[in-house]
């Protein structure tokens, strides 16, 4: 089985030399092999395909191909296709759960007065008598489908290098030529980018294709290798900063968020869209732990706590599997508190990076679930932690604690929870901190005074109420 959408059409398919049968179902297009074909053997398929893909109509959001014109009214073009599919334009396996384990080759043809950049490395630039150029672009990781990009436009190149975990990594910077300068100097955050995350995730996942950053006419995108910045050399998320703390207005949102991708998305990729918060809520927690490598950690987790404020709490993360079906959109900024949370229930900032890095090894390149990331955490913080990720991530409801302050004692439980939920939580009793351990059932402790002053610590994403008052 091939994928390819219309109106894209696929004309022929041929194994060595000989043309093959298709059967036509929709985007799918299953392929008769007339030949003999061994376990373990590589073999190649020709399919030549044609045809005007889909327009985008908002992108990335709404994927396809964007057609504009750069300031100059040169052809400024661009590819994002994350959520409708990579077959949108080019016939592939459109899945997440596999993909090609020694990566990819392909050519770019273009007028002789624009540059084409795709992901990896660029191997090859021939030039025709018709007036056209071809540029030939390597990748040698595996890659997801929807990582795979191109664009066209009127680029100039920059270039730097950086000395990382696995030693020179290179970075090239792709921009519209009227903006070489300016960009110069605002995509230094893609080296504090890559020095922060190296830090707390590990190496940069794919020093063999190296790191660019691509100016596109959209917003932008994670694309493995070829990460897309459409935000305008603004600082923040188009100029605003979406936690509300200030915080975010010290480095540029897309260029931290898309390249914290190159971690959790395309290094780690989920294997069914259901657990989508793999990708987004990861990427989103790189944003508060960038802040917190550069500004402190009581910055990085006032900028996580900012984010709640955007967080509805309709449906589950998770959603349901085998039927393309994303989670709830808090995948975002409640995925990134969640962690935020679970970083303090673990309680030992060295374990937990130890937990983010080990992460990214022992799922180096992988195609994975969420449960299965979930009990390696649990395993690394020698936990049980099967209740906080089904309360969490399969469940909306917010858990309360709930308590009162009577005849010496402080009762307390959890509620809005299923009733597995056993989290313990940090709270401050007249100043003085203690850890609670409440389940669903009520609890007690005997208080030291009659009338205390009882905090529960912010970190944790959680609500409280005293019954009492």
């Amino acid at each position: 089985q091939i994928d390819l959408q219309p109106p894209m059409i696929i004309e022929s398919v041929k194994q060595d030399g000989t043309e093959l049968e298709i059967m036509h179902e929709g985007n799918a297009h299953f392929i008769q092999l007339e030949k003999e074909q061994q376990i373990g053997k590589e073999m190649s398929l020709e399919i030549t395909f044609s045809g005007k893909p889909h327009v985008a109509i908002r992108a990335p959001w709404d994927g396809g191909f964007t057609w504009t014109k750069d300031a100059n009214g040169t052809d400024f073009v661009a590819t994002a296709n994350q959520g409708i599919g990579a077959s949108l334009w080019w016939p592939c396996k459109d899945h997440y759960y596999d993909e090609p384990e020694n990566g990819m080759v392909f050519s770019i043809n273009v007028p002789e007065n624009l540059t084409a950049v795709g992901n990896g490395r660029l191997q090859d630039i021939k030039n025709h008598r018709d007036g056209t150029k071809t540029f030939t672009w390597k990748v040698v990781n595996p890659i997801n489908n929807y990582g795979v990009n191109i664009n066209i436009g009127d680029y100039v190149n920059f270039s730097e290098e950086y000395e990382g975990e696995q030693g020179k990594l290179d970075m090239d910077y792709w921009v519209l030529s009227y903006n070489l300068e300016t960009a110069k100097e605002h995509f230094k955050d893609a080296k504090r980018t890559i020095e922060a995350l190296e830090h707390w995730f590990g190496p940069y996942p794919f020093y063999e294709d190296s790191y660019k950053l691509v100016e596109v006419p959209y917003l932008g995108m994670e694309h493995q290798s070829s990460v897309t910045y459409g935000n305008g050399y603004r600082m923040g998320y188009k100029g605003y900063d979406l936690s509300g703390t200030g915080w975010g207005l010290k480095w540029d949102y897309i260029i931290i968020h898309e390249t914290g991708h190159e971690w959790f998305a395309n290094n780690i990729t989920h294997e069914d869209v259901a657990d989508m918060w793999i990708h987004e809520g990861f990427t989103c927690y790189s944003e508060s732990l960038f802040v917190e490598y550069f500004y402190g950690k009581e910055a990085g987790a006032e900028y996580a706590r900012g984010m709640r404020f955007s967080i509805g709490n309709q449906d589950n993360i998770i959603g349901d599997y085998q039927v393309n079906s994303e989670g709830s959109r808090d995948m975002y900024f409640k995925g990134s508190n969640i962690l935020h949370t679970l970083r303090q229930v673990i309680d030992d900032d060295e374990k937990w990076r130890e937990i983010l890095r080990g992460l990214n090894s022992e799922f180096y390149h992988d195609i994975v679930s969420s449960n299965e990331l979930e009990n390696y955490i649990s395993e690394m913080a020698n936990m049980d932690l099967d209740p906080f990720f089904d309360q969490y991530l399969r469940d909306n409801r917010i858990p309360v604690l709930e308590y009162r302050s009577l005849n010496g004692n402080l009762n307390y439980r959890w509620t809005n929870c299923i009733e597995t939920f056993n989290m313990p939580v940090r709270v401050y009793i007249d100043g003085e901190m203690q850890w609670l351990t409440p389940t669903y059932q009520p609890q007690s402790i005997e208080l030291t005074s009659e009338n205390p002053t009882i905090e529960i610590d912010r970190d944790f994403y959680v609500y409280s109420t005293d019954i009492l008052r």
